[in-house]
Formats: structure tokens, C-alpha cells, sequence
């Protein structure tokens, strides 16, 4: 009998590797990126075109590699990084398995272009699905230049669950700007479609957070800074009033790398325990530095989860250092109350005697004589006469009523047609159903009565549906109502959010919005949707973008609902509001005459009816 178990072939294997190491072109742009800074590169380019479909392109001023080097780099388990098990615990670079480029290799077409710093010439090399098709010498500038085009060209079922480009470039972007964050001091450039998404120079911390984050990052910053035998801690938290509802700027980089921690966020979010609204997320930019012994990287496959030795102690420092922070600079509240310094007492005040205030009175001061008399310089201080003034006399009362008795008799005269009641405009049954009234229940539920029994409707869910037809029918149909505003509101996006306020901007103006000006970390907001007031906009488009950022869908209709259904959340009645009874029976009109009265745009049911025998049966108990 044969055996069963064989050995795959190379390019098999590296097909499956690759399946654990490139999901997405955002995996390539990762492992490429990292290997750049590992080459010991100060300029990094990044050029993606179709969202990392069609081009993914890095460049770099590194070292480089020889020959020999640029042929073995493509083999699986070849890399620089170590050498024995014990170098696991002792990394200070990026890649370090090295499967990606063979695994890169295996999935796409490959063009690598490098050359060293003492060689005069360098080598270009073509791959094509694991296959070497061409190695030539070049002329070359120092460096690495790594091109991969056509990602999944061989495996059309993982190029099928690719997502659009929106949401595919997204990935890309959060990709370049976790590894742009943890260097600082390398330049980098990220160019899409030919377009320069990011120019971010060469500087400090703070400098690249606000060059990726955009400029009013600044004010929201408050430093963090602590070191212990067993972490430093650096960078820099955002002020409670600046919280968000999405957990979008929110990074921890750990020996110059990212990494994702639940653990060490329950320790920021307990240190601002007592200053965040209900639901809110603060930014965070925090930088540790820990030795490599005391880490584990390598449990698991895209490294962005690490194993700390002593996480008690580290959540504990991490925890103090930051409450520490905030309220050093005025954030968090203390027990001193705010004191205005120009209340203070001058130091020259001190040794001089308080004078008495002299209180003057003009005892010849009458106030109902038709002339006021010219008061008399006093002793303690010589006043100046002032001409006379002449007090105007005002008619009699009695002239008012003046004319009064004829046009009482005019009016006695007159005739007047009979106010005789000839019949009803509404029948009895419609008269009957006029005097019923909606009434609302802890300021959530609305009650109208109907012929069956009792119509319980709940005012969220009911509004989500009436705003999200509307919305979509305006975005749809193409007109909608505008408000313009005297004075246009300017608001600050990072580059990431305006390429998706971009892609939606068309969906958006339908709705009622007036874009005048798109900047490259701001936008001028000049119209708005007639139902939207100016101090909704902000939380409304941060909503928009928090729930759009989570999967913007491929087809346009889907789009728009997407949209819609953002909006309507973010401006329906909340839990808790108050209603007229206008507005009650308003509310309940437009919810019947929606085509879907009866679900909410989430699905969820808007209103339940109690029938008569229902009640009976209650009452029967």
C-alpha cells in the first residue's frame, strides 16, 4: 500500500504561508514597511495604486542587499534577524520569521531593484508566482526599491473577498500610520493614484502626531512621561473634553512596534475614570520601552499582540502615571478652586491707609417739581451748576377716553348675521376619534388609543425610521433642502477621515450639505440639511465617519443606506426627551405614512399594539 502523507511541493506551501501572512494589501505594506525601517532607511515611499490592487510600490534609502542576498531573501525561513532560538527574546527589529517575501512571492508578480552603498552596481530582479524569470545588473540609487503588482493573481478566490477600495486603502493607511508613529525620526511619503496622501518630514513625537493627526492635535495633547526599572513610558494622552465615541486614535507601540492591549487600555480608561462622558474614548499616543527579555512577540502571526512577564505591575504604573499627567496640567479636577489673580491686593497697597468713601446728597432734589433747580456747590466738593431742566407736562388722563361715547354708539348700531350652527364637518365616529389624545410614558414610549385597544409606539425607534426615509429618498432622488450658514464652520479631520468624507461627499450634498472648501486637514462646512442644527454637525459627521470607517459597502445604493442609516441614529429623539403633544401626533402621522412603519431602519420593531381583549384578560386574573 502507498503512503498517504507526502511533502508538498515549495510553491504550495508558500500559498498557504500566505495565506496566514498577506490577508489583505495592507499586510504587504506592513511587512514591506518594516523591513524598510529594518534596512536602517531615513526616507521611506510608499506608492499604492487601486488600494494596493494593482501597485504596491516601497522605496527606500537602506543598505540595501548583494547578489546573493537578493536571491535568498525570497527563500522560506531565510532572514537576517536570527540566529538561534535565544535571539527571540532579545529582538530589536521588525520581521524576523522570514515568510513574507516568500510568501509575497508566491501570490504576485515581484520587482526588486537594490543596490549597496560600495557597490557601483546593483541587481534587478523579476518574480512571477514564486518562479524567477529575470536577475540583471543595473544602475541603481543606493537602496531598495520593492514593487508588487497584481496581488492574488493566482488565487482568484482570495482576490474575490477583497473589499472595495475604500475600505481596502483604509486598512492601508492604518498600516502606514502605526509604523510612521513608532519612527518618528524616519521621513515618509505615501502616495495613491498618483495623488500625495502623506508627506510626514523627519521630527519628534509630538511634530508626527500632529503631521499625521492634523494641526488641531496640538491642543488636545497632554504629555505622559515616567521611567522605572520595569518600563519607560512616554507620549501622549488627549484631554478629557476631547473624547470621541470610536476608538479610532487610540495606539500603543512597544519597543518600537504596535501592538493591540485590552489589558493596558483598561488601565488608560481607569485613569481617566470619573473624566469621560457615558460611551466616550480618549486618544492616545503611548510609547513603551521595556527590556526584550521581559516581552514575547511571537504568539502571534501578525505580531501585534505581545505577552508581558509582570503585567500587574506594568498596568499599575501605566495606570498612576497617566491620572499623574492629567492632573498636572489642570486636567483632571483638585480640590483647589480657580482663583482670578487680578483680585489680589497689590504689594504696594500694603502699608497704604484706606480712604472713606464721602457719600453727596442734594437735599433740594424733587423729583415731581415741574423745574429742577440748580444744585449748590457742597463744602466737600464744588459741583458745577448745570442749566435748568425743563420737565414736558403730559395730557390729562381723562383725554385718552376722549371720542369714546360716539364710537360706543356706532358700534350699538351695527347688525350681525346669525351664528346659527347648520351642521358638522366631521361625522360622529370621526369626532368620536378626534378627542383621542397620545400621551407619552417616561419620556420614551408614546400611547394612542385605537379601535382594537392601545398603540404603544417607542419614540427612538419610530423617528430612526421617518429621518431615514427621508434621507434616503433626498440622496436618491438628488434634491434636498439646504440651510445656509452666515458664518461656515471649519472642522479638522485626519487625512484617513477626509478621504472618506471624499469618497461620500456626493451621497452627503444630496442630504443637504454645502462643501465649500476641501484642505488637506480641513474642511469648510457652508450649507447644512434643514433638520440639522450647527451644533449637531460635528458630533453628526463624527458618528458618520465612526460608523462608515467600520465597512463602507461596494455598491452606491448601499452606500446611501449606509449613510442614512448613520444620520438617522445620530438624529433621532433620544431616550428621555420630552415631547409636546403637537409633536406626539405629529410623529405619529409621519411614522404610518413611512412604507416600513412597522421595523426601524436597525430592524428592530417601532411600535406593539394591546387589543381590548388583551386588557380584559388582565383585569380577568
Amino acid at each position: 500500500m502507498s503512503s498517504i502523507i507526502q511533502l508538498l511541493p515549495d510553491h504550495v506551501a508558500n500559498q498557504i504561508a500566505a495565506g496566514e501572512v498577506v490577508q489583505r494589501p495592507a499586510s504587504v505594506v506592513k511587512e514591506l514597511l518594516e523591513n524598510a525601517v529594518d534596512a536602517g532607511a531615513t526616507e521611506i515611499k510608499l506608492i499604492v495604486k487601486d488600494a494596493g490592487k494593482t501597485l504596491i510600490q516601497v522605496i527606500d534609502n537602506g543598505k540595501g542587499m548583494s547578489v546573493t542576498d537578493s536571491r535568498l531573501c525570497f527563500e522560506r525561513h531565510a532572514t537576517s534577524k536570527i540566529r538561534h532560538a535565544e535571539d527571540l527574546f532579545a529582538l530589536h527589529t521588525k520581521g524576523f520569521r522570514g515568510e513574507a517575501l516568500a510568501s509575497i512571492a508566491a501570490i504576485a508578480h515581484v520587482e526588486l531593484k537594490t543596490r549597496q552603498e560600495q557597490d557601483e552596481l546593483g541587481t534587478h530582479l523579476i518574480i512571477e508566482g514564486s518562479k524567477f524569470t529575470s536577475q540583471e545588473v543595473a544602475v541603481l540609487p543606493k537602496g531598495t526599491s520593492f514593487s508588487v503588482k497584481n496581488l492574488f493573481f493566482n488565487i482568484p478566490a482570495r482576490r474575490n473577498f477583497l473589499k472595495s477600495d475604500t475600505v481596502e486603502f483604509r486598512h492601508i493607511i492604518d498600516e502606514f500610520e502605526r509604523v510612521a508613529l513608532a519612527h518618528a525620526n524616519i521621513g515618509f511619503i505615501l502616495y495613491h493614484n498618483g495623488s500625495e496622501m502623506f508627506n510626514l518630514p523627519a521630527s519628534n513625537m509630538r511634530q508626527r502626531i500632529v503631521n499625521i493627526f492634523g494641526g488641531r492635535t496640538n491642543e488636545k495633547l497632554v504629555p505622559v512621561k515616567e521611567t522605572t526599572e520595569i518600563v519607560g513610558i512616554g507620549g501622549f494622552v488627549t484631554k478629557p473634553e476631547f473624547a470621541k465615541k470610536s476608538r479610532g486614535e487610540q495606539f500603543f507601540i512597544v519597543n518600537n512596534r504596535f501592538i493591540k492591549s485590552g489589558y493596558l487600555h483598561h488601565a488608560v480608561m481607569a485613569a481617566y475614570e470619573g473624566l469621560l462622558k457615558d460611551g466616550c474614548q480618549p486618544a492616545y499616543y503611548i510609547y513603551l520601552e521595556v527590556p526584550p527579555h521581559t516581552i514575547d512577540i511571537n504568539i502571534h502571526p501578525t505580531k501585534t499582540e505581545i505577552k508581558f512577564d509582570d503585567e500587574h505591575a506594568l498596568y499599575a504604573i501605566l495606570r498612576s502615571t497617566i491620572k499623574h499627567s492629567l492632573g498636572q496640567f489642570n486636567v483632571a479636577p483638585v480640590l483647589d478652586f480657580d482663583r482670578d489673580n487680578n483680585l489680589d491686593t497689590p504689594y504696594e497697597y500694603e502699608r497704604r491707609e484706606a480712604t472713606m468713601p464721602v457719600v453727596q446728597v442734594d437735599r433740594d432734589f424733587n423729583p415731581f417739581a415741574d423745574e429742577k433747580p440748580v444744585r449748590v456747590a457742597s463744602s466737600a466738593a464744588s459741583w458745577q451748576a448745570s442749566p435748568a431742566f425743563k420737565k414736558e407736562r403730559q395730557p390729562a388722563w381723562e383725554s385718552l377716553y376722549t371720542g369714546m361715547a360716539s364710537a360706543t354708539e356706532e358700534v350699538e348700531s351695527m347688525t350681525f348675521e346669525a351664528e346659527e350652527v347648520t351642521g358638522s364637518l366631521f361625522n360622529d365616529s370621526e369626532v368620536e376619534q378626534a378627542v383621542y389624545k397620545t400621551y407619552q410614558i417616561h419620556k420614551k414610549y408614546i400611547v394612542s388609543p385605537i379601535k382594537s385597544g392601545l398603540l404603544v409606539i417607542d419614540q427612538k425607534r419610530a423617528h430612526q425610521r421617518i429621518l431615514y426615509e427621508q434621507f434616503l429618498t433626498s440622496i436618491t432622488v438628488h434634491h434636498a433642502a439646504s440651510q445656509q450658514l452666515l458664518f461656515p464652520l471649519v472642522l479638522h479631520y485626519s487625512q484617513g477621515e477626509l478621504a472618506l468624507i471624499r469618497e461620500m461627499r456626493e451621497a452627503l450634498e444630496n442630504t443637504g450639505f454645502v462643501f465649500a472648501e476641501f484642505n488637506h486637514d480641513h474642511i469648510v462646512v457652508s450649507g447644512l440639511p434643514v433638520n440639522v442644527s450647527e451644533s449637531e454637525v460635528s458630533i453628526l459627521l463624527e458618528e458618520l465617519l465612526n460608523d462608515l470607517q467600520q465597512e463602507v459597502p461596494d455598491s452606491s445604493f448601499s452606500q446611501s443606506d449606509s449613510i442614512a442609516k448613520s444620520m438617522a441614529k445620530s438624529l433621532a429623539v433620544k431616550t428621555g426627551t420630552y415631547m409636546s403633544e403637537k409633536e406626539q401626533e405629529n410623529m405619529v402621522n409621519a411614522l404610518f405614512a413611512c412604507k416600513e412603519p412597522d421595523v426601524s431602519p436597525f430592524q428592530r420593531p417601532t411600535f406593539i399594539t394591546v387589543s381590548v381583549e388583551d386588557l380584559d384578560k388582565r383585569f380577568a386574573i
